[in-house]
This record gives structure tokens, C-alpha cells and sequence, in this order.
């Protein structure tokens, strides 16, 4: 195929549904009409040495999404928004592929062959046909999951168990590709339920790698982007979108860069040295990954919510206090709230839900979390902490059964401790050093009082306590006292932004939060859900 003129043309005023090889023929198309306009693109050249675009770094605030953002907003001032959209998609190409530009065919690939059996599944009018499409789509993603995800936790576990020698592939784990295998499973299930004629292939392709929620999520259902995409109304700058989305980046950023990281510091720190921990050490720790993984995914969601707004697009919340809940359930409506609704709606209803007795529904929710628990990674650690949450969500909804009601403060003990808990599963690389953290969080009796006490008690009532040899500071345990109020009391971001003005006093506090955390960004570290 020719890239001239009359080609480029007929790719960009294409809206029919094609087959696979000239899904891939159009890709190829539209690299090759930016070809000669990419000079823009070879500014990213001069922040090469950062090996990753995140949210939290120098080359993405300061290069990358001024560049798409003025790039896009130009464009769209053209008579064929297409073009606007087209830059857009080889821009979170870009992003997507900044790590490792191994992981680019991965998602072209997948984009084209969902797309393709999407299209397949509009045109065919036999349910049964329609079926197997749908299976070979869902078996497809899931293979491709499976396979970079799972293929050496598979492998080490027969070699284990079968006493075989199988070499490890030792894969490399595409980036992302967790949240946009479920996504593209999503826009088939729907696609064979209600249809999706509507289209294009760059609507799709727009939809599926929209940076600001490729990488962690949120898990996004396809109109909750397409829709606001075919919107006349968005082509054009909105200010109240821009404040509303500085505003709420300002604070993810400073979640991230000032909290989330300096609490990274002390959690790895313990978890290092478990030997070395005391109870109260234990406990200063995994409290601190607790805290962490907090700020750390809230901080992305509220960035990720926020340059989706500086674009005309409303990312679907996914984090509401989750430490405020009450019960698991409640946990779980408020911690990566489109990931449950993705269980919900794509696996617990079609398994059953609670429609086939007490026994079905206690092993359907059982199996969403088990399912959730493998879907966050290839490891034991991670089974078992789904596990443990599938198992408090049937004592839960056993327990609601009865009618039994808890202290709301008891409630809240009891949920928070469990989530607590279950955490040292998550954050542990494996068994045996969870149960050595574990085992250290409940030796009461290996506690000592901290010196100053201990002099006190010997000298005045002639104990003979043993000083001890904390690893952490005690101040910290305060530090965790006022962050525990703040995630219970506080406004969390998304209440403060339906109730934010533009005011004088609200660009000081922005200003205020990002010029620290933009001085803190030397030590640029992952989110900690990019690695699921």
C-alpha cells in the first residue's frame, strides 16, 4: 500500500468495520502521514535519559504534556478533528512505549484484534456465531495475560510440585497490559450484549490508550470516554476544566511526591530488616506501607482524574476513603472502585450473583476476590491476601444475614485491622517473610518499654525492665496518629474539588503544593500500581 495523499485520505474518512490486516494497514498509515509533521516529537530526545514518562517526573510535566496538550488543542482548531485525534493516539503510543518499546506491538496488536472482533460481532446476526466469537475474545486476551503475566509463576510452581526442571521464559511484563486486557474485555462483552456500531477504529484506539488512565487505571468503561469524545462541545478549551484539573493534579502530585514517597522510605526500610524489628518497629513498618499504598494510589487517581479533565474528559472516580469503611464490602466500594465494578458486572452477575441460593452466592463472591487476588500478580502473597478478602466478604455477608450489628467504632477497628493485616501479604515478595513480619506484629511477649520509661519504672518501683532498641524513631508513631486522622477526617480530593473556586486562596494552596513536590522530584519512583 502507498502512503500518498489519496491513501491518507481514504484511512482518514474510513469508518466501515474492516478486517484485521487492514486495521494494521491503517495503523501503519497514520504513522506515516505524522512522519513528516513528527519533528515536534524529537524535542523528547533531550529528556531521553529518564527511562520512564511517569506522572511524577520532570520529562512529563515539564515536556511531554505541554506538548500534547497545546499540540491537541491546535489541531482540533482544523476542520477534521481527526487529525487532533490521530496526534492524540500516537501520542499515548509515545507514552505507552516510552519504557520499552518492546511493549508496542503488544498493544497494537491488541487493540486490532478487538477491534476486529468487535466488528465481527456487530456484523453477525447467528447468536451461536456470536458466542464463539465473544469465547475466542475473551480466551484470547486472557491468554495473552496469562502469558506474559503468569507463564514463570506457572512454570516455578510444576517444577515445585512435579519435581520437572522446566527453563522460566523469564518475560518481561508488558506495561499495563492488566488494566487494558480488562477494558478490551469489557467493550466485547458489551459489544455482544447491546452493540457498538458507532465506532472507528480511532475511537477505539483513543479509547484504549488515553494516557491518563493507561497505565493504573481507572478500569473504563468505553462510552464513559467515546461519548464525551464524540462531544462537539469538548473541541474546545474549557477553563473551569483546566482549574478543576490543575487543581486536583496539584494535590494527587503532592500525595505521591511528599507523602506517599517519604513513607516508601521507612516501609522498605523495616522490610529489609525484619530481624531486626521489635513489636512496636513491626508495627511502625507495615503501618507505614499501609499509609503508603494510600497516598500512593490515591495520589495516581487524583492525577489521572486530573489531566483527563485538562482534556474535556471526566475519568469515572476510583477512590473514596476507603479507610473510613465500616465492613469489607464497604472497603471495597470505596478501594479501586471501577475494578469492582468490573467483577461485578463481567464476572459475579454472570456467575450467578446472589440470584441462586446462599451457598452459590457465598462461593461467587468468594471466587471475584480470589480472581482479584491473582489479577494484582503472579505470586502465593498475592492469592492469599484475595483469599483473605474473599473470606471476609462471605463472614460479612453471613454476618449481615443475621441481622448483627457491630459499635460503628468496633466496626471500623475490626475492618481497618483486617485490611492492615492483609496488607503484609501484599506488600511481602513472599510467604516466608510475611509470617516473619507477622510473627514480629504479635510477639506481645517480646515488647520493651522505650528507655526513658524503663529508667523511670526501675528506678521507682524497682523493676528490672529491659530497655528497648527501637529501629524507628517515636515520633513516628504520632506522625501515623495525624495521618490516621486525616484519611478519617479530613475532605478527601474529589470532595474538595465539587466544592473548589477559583480564588486567590485556592492558587496559593496550589501553588504552594506543587512548587514542593516539583523541588522533591528528584527522587522519581513508580507508582506502586504500575506493576499490576
Amino acid at each position: 500500500m502507498k502512503f500518498d495523499e489519496t491513501s491518507i485520505k481514504k484511512v482518514l474518512h474510513s469508518g466501515k468495520s474492516t478486517p484485521l490486516f487492514c486495521h494494521f494497514t491503517k495503523f501503519l498509515t497514520i504513522f506515516a502521514l505524522f512522519h513528516r509533521y513528527a519533528i515536534i516529537f524529537s524535542l523528547f530526545s533531550t529528556f531521553r535519559r529518564a527511562n520512564q514518562l511517569l506522572f511524577n517526573s520532570y520529562v512529563f510535566i515539564l515536556c511531554f504534556f505541554p506538548i500534547v496538550f497545546t499540540g491537541y488543542y491546535l489541531l482540533l482548531n482544523l476542520k477534521n478533528k481527526k487529525i487532533a485525534k490521530i496526534f492524540f493516539v500516537i501520542c499515548n503510543l509515545y507514552f505507552y512505549s516510552y519504557w520499552n518499546i518492546n511493549y508496542l506491538p503488544i498493544i497494537l496488536s491488541s487493540i486490532a484484534i478487538n477491534f476486529t472482533l468487535a466488528a465481527m460481532l456487530n456484523k453477525i446476526p447467528r447468536l451461536s456465531v456470536k458466542r464463539m466469537i465473544l469465547t475466542l475474545g475473551i480466551f484470547f486476551n486472557i491468554g495473552l495475560l496469562g502469558y506474559y503475566k503468569y507463564s514463570d509463576f506457572f512454570l516455578t510452581n510444576v517444577n515445585v510440585l512435579v519435581k520437572t526442571d522446566y527453563p522460566l521464559l523469564h518475560l518481561a511484563l508488558p506495561l499495563a497490559i492488566s488494566f487494558f486486557t480488562f477494558q478490551q474485555i469489557a467493550y466485547l462483552v458489551d459489544t455482544f450484549r447491546e452493540g457498538t456500531k458507532e465506532y472507528t477504529l480511532l475511537d477505539y484506539a483513543f479509547f484504549v490508550t488515553f494516557f491518563p488512565h493507561l497505565i493504573a487505571g481507572p478500569i473504563v468503561h468505553h462510552r464513559e470516554i467515546i461519548d464525551q469524545l464524540h462531544d462537539g462541545s469538548n473541541y474546545k478549551m474549557k477553563m473551569s476544566n483546566i482549574s478543576s484539573g490543575l487543581y486536583i493534579f496539584s494535590i494527587g502530585l503532592f500525595k505521591k511526591v511528599i507523602i506517599a514517597d517519604t513513607l516508601a522510605g521507612w516501609a522498605n526500610l523495616g522490610y529489609n530488616n525484619i530481624a531486626s524489628l521489635t513489636l512496636f518497629d513491626s508495627w511502625i513498618t507495615t503501618l507505614a506501607y499501609t499509609f503508603q499504598l494510600y497516598f500512593d494510589f490515591s495520589g495516581y487517581c487524583d492525577m489521572a482524574i486530573g489531566l483527563g479533565l485538562f482534556f474535556n474528559i471526566k475519568l469515572p472516580f476510583n477512590f473514596n476513603s476507603p479507610y473510613k469503611a465500616l465492613d469489607i464490602q464497604d472497603f471495597w466500594r470505596r478501594w479501586h472502585m471501577t475494578l469492582g465494578r468490573f467483577f461485578t458486572h463481567y464476572l459475579y452477575i454472570p456467575l450467578g450473583g446472589n440470584r441462586k441460593g446462599k451457598a452459590r452466592t457465598y462461593l461467587n463472591l468468594f471466587l471475584i476476590f480470589f480472581v482479584s487476588g491473582i489479577w494484582h500478580g503472579a505470586g502465593w502473597t498475592f492469592i492469599i491476601w484475595g483469599m483473605m478478602h474473599g473470606f471476609a466478604a462471605v463472614i460479612h455477608r453471613f454476618w449481615t444475614s443475621l441481622n448483627l450489628q457491630l459499635p460503628k467504632w468496633l466496626a471500623w477497628l475490626v475492618t481497618f485491622l483486617f485490611v492492615h493485616i492483609a496488607w503484609v501479604f501484599f506488600r511481602s515478595p513472599d510467604i516466608p517473610i510475611a509470617a516473619a513480619m507477622l510473627k514480629k506484629m504479635f510477639a506481645f511477649t517480646s515488647f520493651h518499654f522505650p528507655q526513658g520509661l524503663t529508667m523511670f519504672f526501675n528506678e521507682h518501683f524497682r523493676r528490672h525492665f529491659i530497655p528497648a532498641a527501637y529501629y524507628f524513631d517515636l515520633k513516628l508513631a504520632f506522625l501515623f496518629l495525624v495521618l490516621l486522622g486525616i484519611v478519617l477526617f479530613a475532605k478527601n480530593s474529589i470532595e474538595r474539588l465539587n466544592t473548589m473556586r477559583p480564588t486567590v486562596s485556592t492558587a496559593a494552596f496550589i501553588g504552594f503544593i506543587a512548587i514542593l513536590s516539583l523541588l522533591y522530584l528528584n527522587r522519581v519512583s513508580e507508582f506502586l500500581y504500575f506493576k499490576f
